[in-house]
């Protein structure tokens, strides 16, 4: 199937050219058998099976580039990915999937065109290379550039977590992860276990020579419990994983898994009705990062910010936030589950300074939003798959330590709120607020925390809540790797991560 779309100045339109069976073709996953490089693995696994080559590439690209536009990538993606659910000790759902397919963009100015095809072959390239020429006439003639194929750092081996675990095994680790659960606590009356895999071998071929190849493995263990006491029933969630296999969920994993959700739900079990009002509150380390992440770290999108729409546009070298706040995208970090060796334009990733002591410095950036805005490459092009779009997106977000204890930012603490841990939440971009839900928190009295409450919901506006920050914790911690991100319909693995902070002045929602 080849589907084009362009995104020219009266809108977008779709064509369906044809429409084919799903072909895929089983490459090389046993990653001891892999020699050379990543790019040698992914030129048998992509290419070879539709006899295409590295030449045949650069003549397809070639002929885009001849037709005056500015810039023209192929992004050829093969993926395996598997889940299965366990409730109640028994297996009650399960999935595997296999996709294959090709993407082929071209872009001339602000223009975008763009087709793609679940068929890899000479023919299928051809098609959705002709499909994008719908442009050709605003843009500038070039010439395909010579071979270049960039060294990037391998920040994760190329596993294969699905064939790394039998089905019995990952059965077993399921019904391992549930009896740990229910032995914690008598009040334990319901589990459910989730595990999930994947394998992915991409391949980007640029107009400019630049060719590069990826094999990113993916794994995730989750675990939601619900307690029961006195007529009371509260639930508790927990989980993690990364670019590893499945060996990483070690016996000691899953038990530190089990131990945060049950405790959660336990500590529910005897929440009171949080508050409601203006007050200091108190950010956790980890997880609470996703916060930023949402309220701060969308707002620093390239795209968001060339357009205007972002309420950090036109602010680089102003102060955004308190001394002392610096907040960087790192997609370097070795194994965690936001980072990538290369984007999905072939650019190495790196660790991008976004603000630093409070002054705003750069934003997230992607080729076609970089040149625009004449600001550095940072290697954030991310897309779901070979039938989307790149676009400017996070990797591990979070922000860097400060001086002072976690305990001595509670001991500072008259009254306010504790959120330990975060559930769902929403921001606008344009404006900067958001909604917050915190999953555990708990009351600060006279500087101790005192009693845990349920129903606070976390109000604020993103930029103003960063001017707000006065104290900054040396305890920064990243996510456990559950994370993944939503923007424009596209969904991609994330991560985030902060030190205990302390906010004066955020609205909580409560129920008391």
């Amino acid at each position: 199937m080849l589907i084009a779309y362009c995104n020219v100045s009266f809108g977008i339109y779709q064509v369906l050219f044809e429409k084919k069976p799903m072909k895929t073709q089983e490459p090389n996953t046993n990653a001891q058998s892999i020699k050379g490089t990543h790019f040698d693995a992914a030129t048998e696994a992509l290419l070879a099976p539709a006899n295409l080559d590295v030449a045949k590439l650069q003549n397809v690209l070639a002929d885009m580039m001849s037709h005056q536009i500015d810039y023209a990538d192929l992004y050829f993606q093969y993926s395996r990915s598997e889940s299965w659910g366990l409730e109640e000790g028994q297996v009650k759902s399960g999935n595997f999937s296999i996709d294959q397919g090709v993407g082929v963009r071209a872009v001339s100015g602000e223009k975008t065109a763009f087709a793609y095809s679940d068929d890899i072959n000479l023919k299928a390239l051809l098609e959705a290379a002709k499909a994008t020429k719908s442009i050709s006439s605003l843009g500038n003639e070039q010439t395909a550039g010579a071979i270049i194929k960039p060294q990037a750092p391998q920040l994760y081996l190329p596993h294969d977590p699905i064939a790394s675990l039998s089905a019995d095994a990952k059965v077993k680790l399921l019904e391992h992860l549930e009896s740990i659960a229910r032995k914690l606590d008598p009040r334990i009356t319901q589990v459910t276990a989730s595990i999930a895999g994947e394998y992915e071998v991409v391949m980007v071929a640029r107009h400019d020579g630049v060719m590069a190849a990826d094999i990113r493995p993916l794994v995730r263990v989750g675990i939601n419990v619900i307690a029961e006491s006195n007529g009371r029933r509260e639930q508790g969630s927990a989980g993690g994983g990364g670019r590893f296999d499945y060996s990483y969920f070690t016996d000691a994993v899953l038990h530190e898994y089990a131990q945060k959700a049950v405790h959660q739900a336990i500590v529910n079990l005897d929440a009171r009705p949080a508050p409601a009002g203006s007050m200091t509150v108190v950010l956790g380390a980890g997880w609470p990062g996703i916060l930023l992440h949402e309220a701060i770290g969308h707002g620093l999108e390239g795209d968001f910010n060339r357009k205007g729409s972002s309420a950090f546009s036109n602010m680089i070298g102003q102060q955004v936030a308190a001394k002392g706040i610096t907040i960087v995208d790192d997609g370097t970090i070795a194994d965690r589950r936001g980072s990538l060796s290369v984007d999905d334009e072939g650019n190495p990733t790196n660790k991008t300074v976004l603000i630093e002591d409070g002054i705003l410095r750069g934003y997230i950036q992607d080729t076609l939003n970089a040149r625009l805005m004449n600001m550095p490459l940072t290697g954030n092009a991310r897309r779901e798959s070979y039938a989307h779009v790149p676009m400017p997106r996070m990797t591990n977000t979070y922000m860097l330590n400060g001086t002072l204890p976690p305990e001595e930012i509670i001991k500072s603490v008259k009254k306010g709120l504790y959120a330990a841990n975060f559930g769902g939440g929403q921001v606008d971009i344009t404006s900067g607020k958001f909604v917050f839900s915190a999953a555990e928190a708990y009351m600060i009295e006279d500087g101790k925390i005192t009693y845990p409450v349920k129903g606070a919901t976390l109000i604020g506006n993103g930029p103003e809540v960063l001017k707000r920050v006065s104290m900054i914790g040396n305890d920064m911690a990243l996510d456990s790797g559950v994370g993944t991100c939503g923007k424009e319909g596209q969904s991609v693995p994330v991560g985030v991560g902060q030190p205990t902070l302390k906010i004066d002045g955020l609205t909580v929602g409560g129920t008391a």
